[in-house]
């Protein structure tokens, strides 16, 4: 499965990585979305999430699609596997909409936390904080 360029699969890591650029908005999360289901079908295995949202321009949500989206994503998700989801953000909005992400999935097996220290990231998804930071070049993709 080829990935989109803002989206990486490490396999050895059982990570996601998504880092987007420009803005954020409906149409992008709903991508992000269908690629994670994709995932999730195709590999039949649970993988971490990590969501560097440093490089974005701008947050052009609402509290509406994100509770939809979440409640979705809680149930589709649901009876799988436990996974984590860091999410990386500075800009006050993307952190509000991720802390009303994590509220709306907590008790299911998607565990988010938002950091703004990518080395706590690291730590908390239990993989070396250079996977997290590392360049395009080493994007690996799923075949």
């Amino acid at each position: 499965m080829k990935l989109p360029p803002e989206l990486e699969f490490h396999d050895d890591l059982h990570l996601l990585i998504y880092r987007p650029h420009g803005v954020i908005d409906e149409a992008v999360v709903k991508k992000v979305v269908d690629v994670l289901e994709d995932l999730e079908a195709k590999l039949q295995k649970p993988f971490n999430r990590f969501f560097d949202t440093l490089g974005a321009d701008e947050v052009e949500l609402n509290f509406k699609y994100v509770i939809q989206v979440s409640l979705c994503r809680r149930l589709s998700y649901s009876g799988h596997p436990p996974v984590k989801s860091a999410i990386l953000a500075a800009d006050a909005t993307m952190i509000h909409y991720a802390r009303l992400h994590a509220l709306l999935t907590q008790g299911s097996p998607i565990h988010v936390r938002i950091f703004t220290d990518r080395k706590e990231a690291a730590d908390w998804l239990a993989v070396p904080v250079e996977r997290l930071t590392a360049d395009r070049q080493t994007k690996q993709a799923v075949e």
